[in-house]
C-alpha cells in the first residue's frame, strides 16, 4: 500500500484555512472518493507527491503542459523576462507579440484582447455579444464548462458536474433565466429554439469538443447546422476553445472542423502554465470594447509579461518540432493499446480519443451527450482510478473529465499506462 501520510496532514492542514482544503473543487477527489495528494514536483510527463511517491501524470495541470512539465524553453523564458520585471500594468511587446501569433494561427481571430483565465475570457465574450447585437439571451449546450461564470452555471460540466447540483448557490434566477440550454447533438431542438426565440439570441457559445463532461464529438453536420442558425438570425457564435486551442491543432478545434466562430475563447496552452486567458475574433465585434467602444473590460494582470513569455516560448516550440503530428502518435498508440485490452477483456466501454485528449467512459456507449456520460458507472471508475493510481498512473479524479497528453510522454509511459489501465479494469 503507497504511503501517503505526509499529503494527509497536509491535507488536514490545508482544511483549515482554505474551504475543502482545495483551490478548485474537482482537486478534493469527492468524484472518487478518498483525499487527494499533495505535489512536490513536476517535470516532463512525471510529477513526484509530497511522500515521494511518482506518477505518470496525464492531468497536466488540466491542459497546460503540452510540452510536459517544466519544459527548459519556457523556464528560460520566464527566468529571463523575470529579470527585467514581473509586471508593468503597461503595455509590453510581449503581449503585442501573443495577439499577433494567435491571429496568425487563427484566421477567425482579427483582434484579441488578453485576460487572466478562461472564465474571464467566456465572461468577457459573452458580455461583448450582448453590447454587439443588443440582445439578453443567451445558448448553450448541456454538459458544456465554460468557467464559473453567474449565467453559464446552467447545466455545467467540470467541477459543477462532479460535486453535485450543476446549478450553483448564489446565482440569481433572473441571471440563470436568460440562459437557454439544449442537448448537445440535437439540430431539432436547436432548430425549434431558433424559429421560437431567434431574434432574441445574443449568443451561442459551446465547446466545439466537449471535455468537461468526458470527452465526446459533434455529430456530423450539427456544428455546420448551428452556424448556418447563427448567421441566419443575427446571433453570434462563440467557440470555447479554452482546452482545444492550440491543443488538437494548430488552430484549433475550428480548424479541424472547417467552421468558423464570431468569437473564440483561449486559455491554458497559451500561458505555458501561467494564469491566461484570451478572446477575440471578427474586428467589427472585438472593436466594440473599450476604450474604443462602449463594452467595458479590463484586467490588472492582463498581458503579464511572464506569461506572454511563457506562452509565446511554448507555441513556438510546439510550431519547431511540429509537435501536434508527434501528439497524434502518442495518443493513437494509447488508444490501440486500450482498445486492445478491452477488447481482450470483453469489457464494452467507450474510449474517445481526439490527438492528445482522451476519455475512457464506464459505459457501453455511445456517449454523444451529456445524458449519454452521465450513465457511466462512476463506483466503477472510482476503483479504477485509484487502482491506476496506486499503481503510479495518475488520471483525473473525476468520470467527467479529459485526459491530457504531453511532448514530454515517451512511448515507454504510453504503453506502461495502457498495461496498468488494462490490469485495473
Amino acid at each position: 500500500m503507497t504511503s501517503r501520510s505526509v499529503s494527509a496532514a497536509a491535507f488536514a492542514e490545508a482544511k483549515r484555512f482554505i474551504p475543502g482544503g482545495v483551490n478548485s473543487p474537482v482537486r478534493a477527489f469527492r468524484g472518487v472518493g478518498g483525499e487527494p495528494f499533495f505535489v512536490q514536483r513536476a517535470k516532463g510527463s512525471h510529477i513526484w507527491d509530497v511522500d515521494g511517491n511518482e506518477l505518470i501524470d496525464y492531468v497536466g495541470t488540466w491542459g497546460p503542459a503540452i510540452l510536459g512539465h517544466a519544459p527548459e524553453v519556457v523556464l528560460s523564458a520566464i527566468r529571463e523576462t523575470a529579470a527585467h520585471g514581473v509586471s508593468f500594468g503597461i503595455p509590453n511587446p510581449l503581449e503585442v507579440e501573443m495577439a499577433r501569433l494567435i491571429c496568425e494561427w487563427v484566421p477567425s481571430i482579427q483582434k484579441v484582447r488578453m485576460v487572466n483565465s478562461g472564465t474571464e475570457a467566456t465572461m468577457s465574450a459573452l458580455r461583448l455579444a450582448r453590447g454587439f447585437t443588443g440582445r439578453d439571451k443567451v445558448v448553450k449546450f448541456e454538459g458544456c464548462y465554460h468557467g464559473h461564470v453567474d449565467s453559464l452555471l446552467v447545466r455545467a460540466g467540470s467541477g459543477a458536474l462532479t460535486h453535485g447540483e450543476p446549478d450553483s448557490a448564489g446565482v440569481p434566477r433572473a441571471f440563470a433565466d436568460l440562459t437557454i440550454t439544449l442537448p448537445f447533438n440535437d439540430p431539432e431542438a436547436l432548430r425549434a429554439l431558433f424559429s421560437r426565440e431567434g431574434r432574441e439570441i445574443a449568443a451561442v457559445i459551446l465547446e466545439p469538443i466537449p471535455a468537461n463532461a468526458g470527452l465526446y464529438f459533434a455529430q456530423p453536420g450539427f456544428l455546420e447546422e448551428l452556424r448556418r442558425l447563427c448567421t441566419e438570425y443575427g446571433a453570434l457564435l462563440i467557440f470555447d476553445e479554452v482546452m482545444t486551442g492550440f491543443r488538437v491543432a494548430r488552430g484549433g478545434a475550428q480548424e479541424l472542423f472547417g467552421i468558423t466562430p464570431d468569437l473564440t475563447a483561449l486559455g491554458k496552452v497559451i500561458g505555458g502554465g501561467l494564469p491566461v486567458g484570451a478572446f477575440g475574433g471578427r474586428a467589427d465585434i472585438m472593436d466594440r470594447l473599450s476604450p474604443d467602444g462602449p463594452v467595458y473590460q479590463a484586467g490588472t494582470l492582463s498581458g503579464n509579461p511572464l506569461a506572454m513569455a511563457a506562452g509565446l516560448a511554448q507555441l513556438r516550440e510546439l510550431e519547431r518540432v511540429n509537435g501536434w503530428a508527434r501528439l497524434e502518435q502518442l495518443g493513437a498508440l494509447l488508444e490501440e493499446n486500450i482498445r486492445e485490452a478491452l477488447q481482450r477483456q470483453g469489457r464494452p466501454m467507450a474510449f474517445h480519443r481526439v490527438g492528445s485528449m482522451f476519455c475512457l467512459f464506464f459505459t457501453p456507449g455511445p456517449v454523444l451527450n451529456l445524458a449519454d456520460a452521465q450513465r457511466s458507472d462512476r463506483a466503477a471508475f472510482a476503483r479504477y482510478f485509484h487502482s491506476c493510481l496506486e499503481a503510479g498512473v495518475y488520471f483525473a479524479p473525476s468520470q467527467f473529465e479529459t485526459g491530457f497528453i504531453s511532448l514530454a510522454h515517451t512511448e515507454a509511459d504510453i504503453v506502461e499506462t495502457a498495461r496498468i489501465a488494462a490490469e485495473s479494469l
